[in-house]
């Protein structure tokens, strides 16, 4: 057995590398072809990445670095090899691109030949090995271009968000190395000082704990930057099981989105009970102090804006308007519906509200005709021979539901993407779409407009299960009114027909 894993890895790195050579082969024919259509020099060129990321099933970015990959590797005939044969993955071998990509054709290919990486000269050494090698060998090379690379990446400098599991992120900052060792030492110094008068959270607490609260101005992290969260009905006031989502961010459990809203404190090694959710300006409360690092909890301003779903779909209800660029409103509408790009494999944030079919050819200013796009991806779509169109929810004896569209790519190649399921909203796979439609009340939907907001604390003083679903009638009746959300039928699914939207806003914030 240990035999065959040795033998599928490499043929994975045989796989890989013959990918790279038929992505330059695409690129060259992809370009010969745009010269001859006309498309202006700076210009061509322009797509391929993103046709590469799509037969790949990778993001446009990623696309990108495939495609870099593959160019630069035809110049560095020994790494190739060594790719071929499995004595280097894709990985490894990109580390190698990586740390050559500033040198002169001339000079990485020289450094390809003193590395001779298909003679076995890298054979069981690590990433951090393989780096320090190549590096090592670029600079005998060229040191002047490794030292302009080290100044060009101080331009580069950024701050990251991404998903970490269990409702937790990780916030990057690409820092040049002096100012980012001071930064860790600042941190570290603080832990240190505090964890010695006797705080009992672990070092590293204390240092995400002063990072959030150096970096907001205010202790716990809320500040008046707009929080939106989206739930059902049932998950906000009948204390449901049905997952939210936070945009910036995805999925999180039900429990954690309460907590978010009644403000309850985090948890962690605080020593401490957890904080009930503020109610005005209350006298401190002995049997809850304020947490070592926080002090008192923030005061917010907590509202909930109701967005309606077709009960048969969970598609949020359309809007339209006759403007160009999409308004506020319905920009909104997009980014709650997509929540990340558009493009198939993209995961970027949206930046631009785009025309799947262009206003200049007709495309309306409509939910049907809108979607959210990262930048690169917006004009990726603009580039000859690209087209999209938007699907019909419904075909054949099924129905997806949901908001898709088709992208063709100049090759002739389609792609689908339909977006996201809205928390509450069932799988449609096995259900048909007759029994789907049957069971939508079309004629009687609220219309989108119908979506206003009311202050949140006339539906939650608490977070007692049954107290709230006992409030549920009195304060917001709209969100169970029977023509909205009719009663389960025996052996079919039924949708939400409600979505919430909480914003959680620093009180007196603007």
């Amino acid at each position: 057995m240990i035999d065959q894993l040795r033998l599928l890895e490499d043929l994975k790195s045989l796989a890989a590398a013959k990918q790279a050579e038929i992505t330059v082969a695409f690129d060259l024919a992809q370009r010969r072809r745009q010269a001859a259509a006309g498309v202006p020099t700076d210009q061509v060129g322009a797509g391929v990445a993103a046709q590469v990321a799509l037969a790949r099933r990778e993001s446009p970015a990623r696309g990108g670095r495939l495609l870099g990959l593959a160019k630069t590797l035809t110049g560095m005939p020994h790494t190739l090899a060594a790719f071929r044969a499995g004595q280097l993955n894709e990985w490894r071998t990109t580390l190698i691109v990586r740390e050559t990509i500033c040198l002169s054709p001339e000079d990485r290919a020289a450094v390809d030949e003193e590395l001779a990486a298909d003679t076995g000269t890298l054979e069981g050494s690590g990433d951090r090995a393989i780096t320090s090698a190549v590096k090592a060998a670029a600079y005998r090379r060229d040191p002047a271009s490794v030292a302009r690379r080290a100044a060009k990446a101080v331009n580069e400098r950024t701050v990251g968000l991404r998903p970490a599991p269990d409702t937790m992120t990780y916030l990057t900052a690409l820092l040049p190395v002096a100012e980012g060792v001071a930064a860790y030492a600042a941190l570290s110094k603080e832990a240190d000082t505090r964890r010695a008068t006797g705080d009992a959270r672990s070092r590293g607490q204390v240092m995400a704990d002063t990072l959030v609260e150096r970096l907001t101005g205010t202790p716990g992290g809320i500040t008046g930057i707009e929080l939106q969260l989206i739930m059902t009905d049932r998950t906000l006031l009948q204390g449901d099981g049905e997952p939210a989502r936070l945009p910036g961010y995805g999925i999180i459990p039900a429990e954690t989105a309460r907590t978010l809203i009644t403000g309850t404190a985090r948890g962690g090694n605080t020593g401490q009970p957890p904080r009930p959710a503020p109610t005005g300006n209350p006298p401190p409360d002995p049997a809850y102090p304020p947490h070592p690092a926080s002090g008192p909890a923030p005061a917010l301003d907590l509202w909930v804006r109701r967005l309606y779903t077709a009960p048969g779909t969970g598609d949020l209800i359309a809007m339209d308007s006759k403007a160009r660029l999409f308004p506020p409103r319905l920009s909104r509408f997009l980014q709650i519906r997509d929540d990340t790009c558009r493009t198939p494999y993209c995961d970027a944030p949206i930046r631009h509200h785009d025309h799947i079919t262009a206003w200049h050819k007709g495309g309306k200013t409509t939910t049907e005709n809108g979607q959210g796009l990262c930048e690169a991806c917006n004009h990726t779509k603009e580039t000859p021979g690209w087209t999209a169109k938007p699907l019909p929810t419904s075909s054949g004896t099924r129905t997806t539901g949901r908001h898709t569209v088709q992208f063709r790519t100049p090759t002739g190649h389609t792609y689908q993407s339909t977006a996201p399921p809205l928390p509450g909203t069932l799988p449609t796979k096995n259900v048909p779409s007759e029994t789907l439609r049957a069971e939508t009340p079309r004629a009687e939907t609220p219309p989108a407009r119908t979506a206003r907001t009311q202050p949140a604390e006339t539906v939650l003083a608490g977070n007692d299960k049954k107290a709230a679903a006992g409030r549920r009638n009195r304060h917001v009746p709209a969100l169970t009114r029977p023509s909205v959300a009719p009663a389960l039928t025996a052996g079919r699914l039924q949708r939400p027909s409600v979505q919430v939207l909480g914003r959680a806003v620093r009180a007196g914030a603007p």
